[in-house]
Parts: C-alpha cells; sequence; structure tokens
C-alpha cells in the first residue's frame, strides 16, 4: 500500500514547492526556536511555533541515517552482527565519536546504539559508506528518500549533522521522520529507549534525559551544534496514546529538555475530559507554554560546515560535555 502523508504535513510541502519552484534556496533564520507537537492517533497539530522555518537539524540528522539503516536491514541487504568497516574518513570526524580507527570493523548493532545514545560522528561515516558508497553520495540518498516521506524542506549533505549551512529541515518535517520511524521500524524502535551503551572500556549514556524521567518517553534523539542550539526530537506514549514532540533552538540542554517535558505534559492534559469544549481545552493546556529564555544564546555563525568564533573555527559534535 503506498504511503499516505498525514494531514499535518500538507502545510509544509505546499510552502516547500513554492519555493524550490521559484528556485529559491532556503536559509535558516537568526531565530533558532521552533517547535510543533503532534497527536498521532487524531493526526492532529496541538501546537506550533515557527514549525515550518529553516533549522539546522544537527545530529537529529542521525534519526534520518537510521531509518535508512533499517530500511536496508529490512530488506535484508544489512545484517544486526555484521562487520562494518572504519574508512579514514570515518576516523578522523570529530567528537562526539567512538574514536574509532581506520581498517577497524564495528558492527550494525554497536553501530546503532553508538548513533542512538553516543551520537558518533564516526560511526555515522561508517553507516553512510557502507549504505551509499560515500558520505556525499549517502546525504544525496537521504534527501530523497526524506523528499518521498513528505519532508519537502529537508535537504542533507552529511550523515552526521555536523555543521554545514546546506543541511536544513523543519520542525514538522522531524515530526513527519518521527512518525515514519515508528510506522515504518516499529521493530526496531525499542532502541531509541537504551539508557547506555558499553564500547571498549567507556559506557555512554542517553543524551537523551527524558527517558526514564518523564512518563510514557521512549525516544528519540538529541542534536546540538553553537549554530543550531539544543534540539530534541522524543516521542511519547500514556495509555495508549501517543504524540511526537520537536524542539529546535534551545540555549542549554537542561531548559530545552524542560520546555519539551511541558509541551509533553500540555498534550495529555489537552486529551483530560473537562467541561469545556476539545478546542477549548486545548488552548487552555498550551496557555502557559512559553517559548524558552534566550533561544538564540547557544548559535553562532556557520558556514559550509565550519563554525566560528572569535578564536577561530570550532570543530563540534552533539551534546557531549557541553550539555549543561
Amino acid at each position: 500500500m503506498a504511503y499516505k502523508a498525514p494531514a499535518f504535513i500538507l502545510k509544509s510541502t505546499l510552502a516547500a514547492a513554492a519555493i524550490f519552484a521559484a528556485g529559491t534556496t532556503p536559509q535558516a533564520s537568526a531565530e533558532k526556536y521552533a517547535s510543533i507537537v503532534i497527536d498521532l492517533e487524531r493526526d492532529q497539530v496541538l501546537h506550533a511555533r515557527h514549525a515550518d522555518a529553516p533549522r539546522y537539524p544537527a545530529s537529529l540528522t542521525k534519526a534520518m541515517t537510521l531509518y535508512m539503516l533499517f530500511d536496508a536491514m529490512k530488506a535484508g541487504e544489512v545484517q544486526l552482527y555484521e562487520e562494518l568497516k572504519v574508512s579514514h574518513a570515518a576516523a578522523k570526524q570529530p567528537p562526539s565519536s567512538l574514536r574509532l580507527r581506520a581498517g577497524n570493523t564495528i558492527t550494525t548493532k554497536d553501530a546503532i546504539n553508538a548513533l542512538i545514545t553516543k551520537s558518533a560522528n564516526d560511526v555515522a561515516v561508517v553507516v553512510a559508506e557502507r549504505l551509499g558508497g560515500t558520505e556525499q553520495r549517502f546525504a544525496t540518498l537521504m534527501t530523497a528518500k526524506a523528499r518521498s516521506m513528505g519532508m519537502e524542506s529537508t535537504t542533507f549533505k552529511n550523515a552526521s549533522g555536523l555543521p554545514n549551512s546546506q543541511q536544513l529541515s523543519t520542525a514538522r518535517d522531524m515530526a513527519v521522520l518521527a512518525e515514519r520511524l515508528l510506522e515504518d521500524h516499529a521493530d526496531y524502535y525499542g532502541y531509541f529507549s537504551n539508557k547506555k551503551f558499553s564500547w571498549g572500556r567507556a559506557t555512554y549514556k542517553n543524551h537523551n534525559r527524558l527517558i526514564g524521567k518523564v512518563e510514557g518517553v521512549d525516544g528519540i534523539k538529541t542534536g546540538y551544534t553553537r549554530a543550531s542550539g539544543f534540539n530534541l526530537m522524543t516521542s511519547a506514549k500514556r495509555r495508549g496514546r501517543r504524540v511526537v514532540a520537536i524542539m529546535f533552538g534551545g540555549s542549554t540542554a537542561r531548559s530545552r529538555d524542560q520546555h519539551v517535558s511541558d509541551l509533553i505534559e500540555a498534550a495529555y492534559k489537552s486529551f483530560e475530559p473537562a467541561d469545556i469544549t476539545p478546542e477549548q481545552q486545548l488552548r487552555l493546556s498550551f496557555s502557559n507554554i512559553q517559548p524558552p529564555v534566550d533561544p538564540n544564546g547557544a548559535a553562532m555563525p556557520v558556514l559550509n560546515g565550519r563554525v566560528f568564533s572569535a578564536g577561530g573555527v570550532v570543530a563540534e559534535g552533539d551534546e557531549g560535555s557541553k550539555s549543561d
């Protein structure tokens, strides 16, 4: 059966089509904050702010890399315990990484866990080269897949989310990706709830701190660069009802986590019976949700994959030690 795009993506699809038809390349705006909350059961947008504005996805990109890997596994093209080769290109990726060495291997299962918990940039390139031959070709395949899924405002230039001024997405598009991971790869979705991953002598905690702390949260992915701010794609299920919440542009991981937690709680509050209409209950539930303080505090200029500061180019990956 052909995939039918949910109603909540139609607005962004039409807007993106107009932009590309005009030959205009979208750019991320100076403001970094964006958010959206979706009730997947009713295919309803519960909350949205700047949901169709171009943003830097950072390591939310790895959710798409994983989607592509799960596609290949489902098709039998990649095996769970297959040894994936580490190239020189993969080994030289900046942190966050496992510090893999060229010539070594990592199993597909360990690669999945490393991408989800450690958000390892070297592992993202290992997967990209296994599936696409080169990371550049894989990014082209990622973009094509995204467009086929209705993510018309998304362009990928790498598999990790490391800074690139042309690598853009939107909160609404990331909600589409979250839904497709849940629907198309339910057999693999459980990996996103893993709280830790061990590699060699090290054990890494999942950067998604809402898992185990906010009721029902079971994934999906964090992201951070100075250009993007602190991002989070997450999903929760309570009493059989699932919501997806996306946020871009937090100034700290802590403030982002609190904001997304507030969005999730507001979503489930809106489902509660009340003596007012459902529309009034929805407005009331989200009425106190305000954008985070200093949403652009983590932002720095980015150009062609390099971030610039007063001290020169800054190499960066996912949250790591910058998470507080």
